[in-house]
């Protein structure tokens, strides 16, 4: 649009003003100006990802280093300055660690391809951790452009320039710590291998090295900077609930009404990302598996389980059933004359009955008979159909079998109701989703015998549900896709159909504490951390967890949590108002002391303005934002364990949290090794740095300190029906075709990698599709944008690939 203008303008001058080269200056002024309206019209993300795509490593770098050493040099010319010396700090800062970086990842790219499924499938954990770091390098790219290209005007905003370029200078340090510690995976790991091998004394080192770094900084302003642009803001607004539930958690004992008070605080968390950050850090290295279990539950209430399914497919019947715990006898295949008993679940609470729930998209024959009526458990209004009831569909040639992920221990099929019903509509056949019990009140094997319970019925029952049961897919996401694969293996040891094929979505394979490059990046996956994953292997394995529900919470059960939590919604909104007008008072109140004494700054003042209104030179202050980066890298190096590092968890938080409440799990019920790991010394974590770092390199720790890793040594986990892919070769060949979409930036990544490696290592048909750009638990956010839609329709072509009757081999011509 601004072309026809430019093209105009020399006849709008007089000849006798128009000066040699003056028309040409005008002209570059004036597309320079158009090309930053152009630039404030897209975001920084959507450029940087575009950058990420168009240019090679190398490229980036120069480029970065020199744009670097320019705002440098212009920003040290401006004085003795605050502003302008942290500025000069942090691009000196990005130029050392691009330099540094540049070579790690360029070593990592040369083998990358090594570990790849095929020529066809370029991803594994190497190439997500340079592609990661590549995103990082681009954003800051960018916006070091912007800032040499606006650093003179006046609507310059420094004090945000600055907050975001040392966040993701932080953000930069830890990756380059990330590929210091790939660069030592490829170094110890035989050929071709992703996970981490070695005697378990070194993985237990490894790990505990591992979980020192600092993560803050990628819950913070860099939060889901590695993700598609679509999904950051759902991110972001999953972060500020989560820390906000964290703050309330175990004061009101309901979960509405923890939801209801959170909303109240949840704005400060908003408005200060380095807040958010740090509270982010403490509560995935502190809070124990409950507290994730209550968090991910608050999808199962009612009125957040109602509005998820009034925007989802309408379908005719959607019942939840209870299978009764009766024995039942099943043909074998290899002599359908011959049978085996399918025992009810027994393990852990002895013989219960197991929830399943039917989704038809149409109502068929054998959906409404009075033997399934007889099953159903009514979960109130919203089972009851008042419309008159549609003429039935014939059974379908076809039966999906579902199981949910959740991390085995939170999530029921109500959770992902609203993607099923959209595979009903889609694919046309009924779904059956298995409600399997949940660790860790009921551990391994609980959740398998349940599994393969269900599945057995609804194979020998598929009448009842619709369907004549000519094909069986066995579909899972996350916890629920390492069940697939076990429920096969065990319908194999027992000698039953297995079914036709298997779809699994970002699956667990491997349960084992270990490390391995995709895990790497749970450093800064917002849904996946480390420490949260070992906490749910944990509780699945059996491990020792801090149980702080009442007596009276565990007789009513999760429905009864529910309806008592919506019974006591508005009083939970009454506390919760008031629990915010009295802090509100108590800060102003505070305030009204604060001239003779010094104390932080006010809540709604960011952190960063905080800290440009200091004086130059307090090195030794309390305030994160008052140091450079540079600065902090060097303090993080002379720490000791007599001089704690600082944390803005220390001095911000402090005040949030009732001292009546403990959030840590304590020493007296844990296991020496937790014992073991809070004595790891600074000068011992110095030596295992030593060990993948160079030298001079030091990236920020941790003010949290360790995470328990009990898993790392229980045998329980390296069991083949818990990790799939430690399962034997005469094992893996029972299973069916599988299917496996990943994602290129999961943790678990290599999971499916290495998994799909061994099935076409032994001649089994595998595919593996990976996915750009979107989190774990793609599933659950199907609705969110385009590129979650495009990959849950990806997972439906899948499935349908084995529900298609294979064609019959042609007769060869006479």
């Amino acid at each position: 649009m601004c072309d026809p203008g430019v093209n105009s303008w020399p006849q709008l001058f007089p000849t006798s003003f128009q000066v040699p080269g003056a028309h040409e200056r005008i002209m570059e002024r004036f597309r320079n100006c158009c090309s930053r309206r152009k630039f404030r019209g897209h975001s920084l993300s959507e450029k940087a990802s575009r950058l990420t795509q168009n240019m090679d490593l190398r490229t980036m770098t120069q480029s970065l280093v020199t744009l670097a050493e320019d705002n440098m040099a212009f920003f040290s010319s401006q004085g003795p300055g605050e502003t302008a010396r942290r500025l000069s700090g942090v691009f000196a800062g990005i130029r050392e660690q691009a330099l540094g970086l540049e070579p790690a990842l360029g070593r990592l790219l040369s083998v990358a391809h090594l570990f790849d499924l095929d020529a066809e499938t370029p991803a594994n954990g190497y190439r997500s951790l340079v592609h990661t770091a590549r995103c990082c390098l681009a954003h800051l790219l960018h916006k070091s452009r912007y800032v040499a290209s606006n650093r003179r005007s006046i609507f310059f905003r420094t004090s945000h320039n600055l907050a975001e370029l040392e966040a993701y200078l932080v953000a930069l340090t830890q990756l380059r710590a990330l590929a210091y510690y790939a660069q030592r995976l490829l170094a110890t790991n035989r050929p071709g291998g992703l996970f981490f091998e070695g005697d378990e004394g070194l993985i237990a080192e490894f790990l505990r090295e591992y979980v020192t770094l600092h993560k803050g900084c990628f819950y913070g302003r860099c939060l889901g900077f590695q993700f598609t642009p679509a999904i950051r803001p759902f991110l972001q607004t999953i972060s500020i609930g989560l820390v906000s539930f964290g703050e309330h958690y175990k004061r009101n004992e309901t979960g509405l009404g923890v939801t209801a008070s959170s909303l109240f605080t949840s704005g400060r968390f908003a408005i200060d990302p380095e807040l958010r950050g740090a509270e982010f850090e403490r509560i995935i290295q502190n809070l124990d598996v409950h507290f994730w279990k209550a968090f991910w539950n608050i999808t199962e209430i009612e009125v957040l389980s109602s509005l998820a399914n009034m925007a989802s497919a309408t379908v005719r019947v959607s019942r939840l059933l209870s299978l009764p715990p009766e024995a039942f006898e099943m043909p074998l295949t290899a002599d359908p004359k011959l049978t085996v008993t399918i025992s009810p679940p027994l393990a852990h609470s002895g013989p219960g009955p197991v929830l399943v729930r039917l989704i038809s998209y149409d109502l068929r024959e054998g959906q409404d008979s009075e033997e399934l009526s007889s099953l159903v458990k009514f979960e109130g209004p919203r089972s009851l159909e008042l419309r008159p009831r549609p003429q039935q569909a014939p059974r379908s040639q076809s039966l999906v079998v579902h199981i949910h992920g959740g991390g085995f221990v939170a999530q029921t099929s109500k959770s992902h109701e609203p993607y099923l019903k959209s595979w009903a509509q889609e694919l046309g056949v009924p779904i059956v989703s298995i409600d399997y019990s949940l660790a860790p009140e009921a551990p391994f094997p609980r959740a398998l015998e349940e599994c393969f319970y269900a599945y057995c019925w609804a194979v020998k029952h598929c009448a009842l549900l619709g369907s004549t049961g000519e094909r069986i897919c066995l579909a899972g996401d996350s916890a629920g896709g390492n069940l697939c694969f076990t429920v096969s293996l065990r319908a194999a040891a027992y000698g039953v159909r297995v079914p036709d094929g298997i779809m699994a979505a970002y699956p667990a394979t491997m349960l084992q504490s270990t490390a391995s490059p995709s895990r790497l990046l749970s450093l800064m996956d917002p849904l996946l951390p480390l420490s949260v994953l070992t906490k749910c292997v944990s509780a699945y394995a059996g491990g020792e967890t801090e149980d702080r529900s009442d007596s009276d919470q565990k007789a009513l059960g999760m429905m009864g949590l529910v309806r008592r939590d919506t019974a006591l919604l508005f009083r939970d909104l009454r506390l919760g108002a008031s629990s915010w007008l009295h802090s509100f008072l108590d800060l102003s109140g505070h305030k009204s002391h604060t001239n003779s004494v010094p104390t932080a700054e006010p809540m709604r003042r960011s952190v960063s303005e905080a800290a440009l209104a200091q004086p130059e030179g307090l090195l030794g202050t309390d305030s994160l934002k008052s140091l450079t980066l540079h600065d902090l890298s060097l303090k993080g190096s002379s720490d000791t364990s007599e001089t704690p590092e600082l944390s803005l968890s220390a001095e911000t938080l402090g005040s949030s949290t009732p001292s009546n409440v403990n959030f840590l799990v304590g020493p007296e019920e844990a296991p020496e090794e937790a014992a073991k790991t809070q004595e790891l010394s600074a000068k011992d974590r110095g030596c295992g740095a030593r060990a993948a770092f160079p030298e001079g390199f030091h990236p920020r720790r941790s003010s949290q300190g360790c995470t328990w890793m009990p898993v790392c040594s229980s045998p329980i986990v390296k069991n083949p029906f818990m990790s799939p892919l430690l399962a034997s070769d005469s094992m893996l060949q029972s299973l069916p075709p599988v299917h496996i979409v990943a994602c290129a930036l999961d943790p678990m990544l290599d999971d499916s990698v290495m998994f799909a490696r061994r099935l076409r290592g032994l001649g089994k048909p595998v595919t593996l599709r990976v996915v750009e750009d979107l989190p774990h638990g793609f599933l659950s956010l199907a609705a969110l944008c385009r590129e979650t839609r495009h990959a849950a329709a990806l997972c439906v072509e899948r499935i349908r690939l084995v529900l298609t009757q294979p064609a019959a081999p042609s007769s060869p011509p006479l």
